[in-house]
């Protein structure tokens, strides 16, 4: 797959070595002739310095055999042009772009957006991407990572095992035994920083990482099973009253009337901006990493401490400093890949990355075949992938049992006509199924494989 990324900071350099690593034909383009001298060092892909909208630079970049742009620079202006220049010049079958201004993803203006206008066929907006995933880690406790396929009723959940599991050192098949009803599967373990698919046979030991897929209403059981079984969260502070603080702050007034939010501003302009768009949220000016602040802010009493401000460090030490003075968890946001293996020892309960999110959104719609969606785990070590069974695909028609998946490719979840089914061996993936499957990173491709019917990007 031919594909011409604009924009080589994180999110470019990020998407453009995932698909470098996968053997497709990536170029990137960017004004910064730092940061396309850095691509060229450290990636098997080609980078062009130049202004990603301008045609005579995409061009140079192969834009005119290209099979999808990728338009992720700073500026949504600059991300749009690019798209309708690749549709417009060289018509590029598909184009996505990174817009974040909340204005041109207003409802009533959508039709923007469509073949008639501006063709955009994939709008990623990292602030809401992002708000999201706080939003559904905030609603499992305990979590470390969460997303949903299958029209939201299907789950895939990351946990550390706690030392008090009551399933520790339990083969996996004998956990099928004592919960036979229990509609959830493990299809991933993280253990000394390696990721493997368990067999029945393996052990769950604490201190594990692992990932669980489960029928949606049967999640905070399986939680409970593992030994993270927790409360609901009531009393938020959120350090940062950004565009995804006052996304997050937004969202839990109107799907949570119990709650009670507070929200930590350091710019007295943005503070009263925020004040004004909330309704039941308390927006206090200061500093995150000021302590007197943070008491004023009730964060001994809070149930969870949510630090998203656009600086690593202020999110980790104020999460580390909200600990400390009582609060029960916290979620940091991080954007630095070197901080995350400290967040453990640190005491950071969750963090989520906003790079790695942007990624996941964008892969479904690299990804060959019938993939209806894509979620990156462990920095791109695997991937949770829904897919669509057609006729053809080699898993239809047979019972699993048959079935010679490869070694790290777990199938977790079915689902078929509005139910969820976890697979057994007796179990026949039927036309039309949508599969959610565990995959490590080098057997994505054997995945696509499975579902691919023809040359065409679905």
């Amino acid at each position: 797959m031919k594909v011409v990324i604009c924009g080589a900071g994180q999110v470019g350099y990020g998407i453009a070595e995932r698909l470098s690593r996968e053997a497709n034909d990536v170029s990137v383009v960017d004004t910064s002739p730092d940061l396309i001298q850095v691509i060229r060092d450290t990636l098997d892909v080609r980078g062009f310095i130049g202004h990603g909208a301008h045609p005579d630079v995409l061009l140079q970049a192969g834009v005119d055999q290209a099979d999808m742009i990728i338009a992720v620079t700073l500026y949504d202006e600059v991300n749009m042009v690019a798209c309708q220049v690749a549709h417009s010049l060289f018509n590029v079958p598909t184009k996505v772009a990174r817009i974040r201004a909340q204005n041109y993803l207003r409802g009533h203006w959508r039709n923007l957006f469509s073949s008639d206008h501006m063709p955009i066929d994939v709008i990623i907006s990292p602030e809401i991407e992002v708000g999201e995933m706080v939003l559904r880690r905030l609603a499992l406790p305990g979590t470390i990572d969460s997303v949903r396929f299958a029209d939201e009723t299907v789950a895939a959940v990351g946990l550390t095992i706690p030392d008090d599991c009551p399933v520790i050192d339990t083969p996996l098949r004998q956990l099928t035994e004592l919960f036979p009803d229990l509609n959830a599967v493990v299809v991933g373990i993280m253990r000394g920083g390696k990721i493997f698919v368990p067999r029945s046979a393996d052990s769950i030991l604490a201190g594990d990482t692992i990932y669980f897929i489960a029928e949606r209403v049967q999640v905070r059981r399986t939680l409970g099973i593992f030994g993270r079984e927790g409360q609901e969260l009531n009393r938020v502070v959120v350090a940062g009253g950004g565009n995804i603080g006052t996304f997050v702050a937004q969202a839990i007034e109107e799907r949570n009337r119990k709650a009670k939010v507070k929200i930590i501003e350091a710019s007295r302009e943005r503070a009263v901006t925020v004040a004004d768009q909330l309704n039941r949220t308390v927006v206090l000016h200061g500093s995150a990493l000021d302590n007197d602040i943070l008491r004023e802010a009730d964060v001994p009493e809070a149930d969870v401490m949510v630090s998203l401000t656009n600086d690593d460090q202020v999110n980790i030490l104020s999460c580390v400093m909200a600990k400390r003075l009582g609060c029960k968890q916290n979620l940091s946001l991080i954007n630095n890949l070197s901080y995350p293996a400290l967040t453990q020892s640190l005491g950071i309960d969750a963090y989520v990355n906003p790079r790695q999110v942007t990624i996941s959104k964008i892969l479904q719609y690299v990804r060959r075949g019938r993939i209806r969606g894509v979620h990156s785990v462990q920095e791109g070590k695997a991937e949770v992938i829904e897919a669509e069974a057609l006729e053809t695909s080699p898993l239809v028609g047979k019972p699993m049992r048959e079935l010679a998946l490869a070694d790290g490719i777990r199938i977790g979840a079915i689902y078929r006509h509005g139910e969820v089914i976890i697979p057994d061996g007796s179990t026949t993936i039927q036309a039309h199924d949508r599969v959610i499957i565990f995959a490590l990173a080098d057997k994505v491709r054997k995945v696509e494989q499975m579902f691919r019917v023809s040359l065409e990007f679905f």
